[in-house]
């Protein structure tokens, strides 16, 4: 993502199902947290992981679960 004049790059986790709805979360989240345009964030790839290399505590929880309910 660009701060200021430099671009900073960085790896983030997100839950999906497809890679299309990955991208769609990271541009949504990155927008909302750092009040950053879709033209100030790249995504140079998508690639699904292990649940061995899985960092965040929150996303190994989501995926221990047996079913996702919405409401």
């Amino acid at each position: 993502m660009r701060i200021g004049r430099q671009w900073q790059k960085f790896s983030i986790d997100v839950l999906a199902t497809r890679p299309s709805e990955a991208i769609e979360k990271v541009y949504s989240d990155l927008g909302s947290r750092h009040k950053l345009k879709r033209s100030f964030i790249r995504i140079e790839s998508v690639k699904e992981v292990g649940r061995d290399e899985v960092k965040r505590t929150e996303l190994l929880q989501m995926l221990s679960l047996e079913s996702i309910v919405k409401w």
